[in-house]
């Protein structure tokens, strides 16, 4: 018998397991658990676990695992080969410190001493399996829920064998959670969300939020959302029940301040924008990006704020409501200078967010906001009402503790926010985001934020695949568990491969990291391109597209073809949707390398000039590859998302494809 502070290689080299997040402590027993052929779930009524979704998620897993169809049931007189129960206070150790980081370690590594304590920390779970059976106790429904997720996890790699041990386990963050943007390109199905919603939950993720800007169908705004395939609220009522089942909280969150650009360019509201006369402006998506803020000098603007607010959150049981007011770049600038002019831009600013949380408290619910703006202007933190929590990002792969530490000593509520790193981009930027969520992790640690939102943006169209984020996504959910417990980015990787897609090798998601970094002219380069122009072509031509063309594109082909086996042995549900969806970002971008790799060899004037290189790039049967692309890639869109922007990213391929063949 020994302990040890992360999962070992199980009984062979062949056939090694992992848990992620890695449990705080976990003690290795010699042999394995042989489920039973015929064995129920017992899950207490005290979890409260109404519908039983708990148990009916471990029978799912070890059907679609092992073929064996096991049932349910509760009470003392129906007892289960597997146990799920209510036990306060729990006992959790404290993890051990020696071997933490290590990356590999096995049956071998020597006992660690281990201090059990009492626990009573919303989410802290222990797991036992012994020969006699499997018991999952929790602090409460939560703990109970994470430690499902870890049993589910090892059924799925270990099938019907499993190894015995003693986990004890709870969370570094209270709040760790996921915002999905679902307004600026792509509104998922319903169902996509739920699969979402389910893929959180086995990684104990336990708070979402869905950005809105315009695309949920609120009551008199159809000019606004119209076109878009919004969410409604029959949406929002299944979807909050079916992640509160699974012990996810989700929370609205809609634009009520900046990030207005599509109502901001209707009929009706256009004249509450600080830049009106900029409505009728062709749409863009760079433009979208940059004017959109209300002019808050105008009253009615915060008749329209709390009309948002007050129609959206009777449809959530949350009791937090995240209010945006981010990027206000208009700001003082438009409509409202005179009102700056006379108080200043900060307290503009300080005085209408108050004004909304103050709205929300009187209706007993939490406010939170982004916290950009008022770092910009830190004056604006001594005057933000105390119970707002502040949601902290910082994208910066190499992010220091600067803004973290200046709002720790404000005395205000944080929740750190780092990215997955997927925006304007066809392969997500795994490298980035690794370095991103692991120094936020570190940095909210020490300033004892609150909890972690790993947020999943849109800009330029969401171009990238949801599938995409699945990575980061699994790196966040790491991270606001244990922060630092896995020290190596290339062991991380491995770990995801094995547990979220089944490849045995380990070679999945460094492979797709490896794509990502073959992309010599990206999404938002073309983009940029088409709609400012020389910009990007300068860039093509100081990027190196010439003298590293042919080196990216056998990088991408190999790894295109890596995944492609990868996944073909996976065991997992999705796996030939995953399939293709990562096939169709890899030939994607192989194109958009080859549309980069044209701009670099043209002169000012659109010609071709054969001086820059000797690979020769046809335009018109790069024009057909593009739409052919184009044809598989929406086939693919459909599958998770509804139809909202498809036709503004088909639109830049057509363009791109019109130009391809004039120049």
């Amino acid at each position: 018998m020994r302990k040890i502070p992360a999962e070992p290689q199980n009984l062979t080299e062949t056939t090694a397991w992992h848990i992620i997040p890695t449990p705080r402590t976990l003690r290795h027993d010699e042999g394995v658990t042989l489920l039973p052929l015929n064995g129920r779930v017992n899950e207490s009524r005290a979890v409260g676990d109404d519908r039983h979704v708990l148990a009916m998620q471990l029978v799912d897993d070890i059907h679609d695992t092992t073929g064996l169809d096991w049932g349910i049931t509760t009470g003392d007189r129906w007892p289960g080969f597997i146990t799920l129960t209510v036990a306060v206070p729990i006992t959790v150790a404290a993890p051990a410190t020696a071997d933490t980081h290590s990356p590999a370690i096995t049956p071998d590594t020597p006992d660690a001493p281990i201090a059990p304590t009492p626990s009573t920390t919303p989410g802290a779970y222990t797991l036992d399996i012994t020969e006699h059976g499997i018991t999952v106790a929790g602090a409460d429904f939560e703990g109970v829920r994470n430690g499902v997720q870890t049993l589910r996890q090892l059924i799925r790699q270990c099938g019907a064998a499993l190894p015995r041990l003693h986990i004890e386990d709870q969370p570094a963050f209270p709040t760790r959670g996921y915002y999905l943007d679902v307004t600026r390109g792509r509104v998922p199905t319903l169902d996509w969300l739920k699969t979402w919603a389910d893929k959180l939950c086995l990684y104990k993720v336990n708070q979402l939020q869905l950005y809105v800007e315009h695309t949920f169908a609120f009551d008199g705004l159809s000019e606004t959302w119209r076109g878009s395939s919004p969410l409604a609220p029959r949406d929002i009522l299944e979807f909050d029940d079916y992640c509160a089942e699974r012990g996810i909280e989700l929370v609205p969150s809609v634009s009520t301040f900046g990030h207005l650009y599509m109502a901001l360019r209707t009929q009706s509201l256009r004249d509450l924008g600080e830049f009106p006369e900029a409505a009728d402006e062709p749409f863009g998506f760079i433009d979208r990006m940059r004017h959109h803020t209300l002019n808050i000098g105008d009253e009615r603007a915060f008749a329209l704020s709390c009309r948002l607010i007050d129609n959206y959150l009777q449809l959530f049981r949350s009791d937090k409501f995240n209010i945006c007011a981010d990027e206000t770049f208009d700001l003082g600038k438009g409509r409202s200078k005179p009102l700056a002019e006379r108080i200043g831009v900060a307290a503009m600013y300080a005085d209408y967010v108050t004004r909304l949380c103050r709205h929300l408290e009187a209706q007993g619910k939490q406010p939170m906001m982004w916290g950009d703006i008022a770092l910009e202007h830190p004056e604006i933190l001594d005057q933000l009402p105390e119970e707002v929590t502040l949601l902290n990002w910082q994208y910066d792969p190499q992010v220091d503790d600067g803004k973290i530490r200046t709002v720790a000593e404000s005395g205000a509520t944080q929740i750190v926010c780092p990215a997955v790193w997927c925006w304007n981009a066809l392969l997500p930027r795994i490298d980035d985001a690794w370095h991103n969520i692991t120094r936020m992790a570190r940095h909210g640690t020490q300033y004892q934020a609150q909890g972690m939102l790993v947020t999943d943006w849109g800009d330029f169209g969401h171009v990238n695949d949801p599938r995409m984020a699945v990575p980061g996504m699994i790196v966040g959910a790491q991270e606001s568990w244990a922060p630092g417990r896995v020290a190596d980015e290339a062991d991380m990787l491995r770990r995801i491969s094995r547990v979220e897609y089944g490849d045995a090798g380990g070679t999945l998601v460094p492979s797709l990291a490896a794509a990502r970094r073959a992309t010599l002219f990206g999404w938002d380069d073309l983009v940029t391109w088409l709609e400012t122009g020389m910009p990007a072509l300068a860039a093509a031509r100081a990027c190196g597209i010439v003298a590293g063309f042919d080196a990216a594109d056998a990088t991408l082909r190999e790894c295109a073809a890596r995944l492609a086996t990868a996944l073909a042995q996976s065991r997992t549900a999705d796996a030939a949707g995953t399939s293709a969806a990562f096939r169709i970002a890899v030939d994607g971008q192989r194109l958009l390398n080859r549309v980069g790799l044209r701009l670099a060899r043209m002169n000012d004037d659109g010609r071709d000039d054969d001086a820059h290189s000797d690979i020769h790039v046809d335009g018109s049967a790069l024009a057909a590859a593009l739409e052919s692309w184009m044809e598989a890639y929406a086939a693919q869109w459909r599958t998770v998302s509804r139809e909202s922007e498809l036709r503004r990213v088909e639109d830049v391929i057509w363009r791109t494809a019109d130009a391809m063949r004039r120049s």
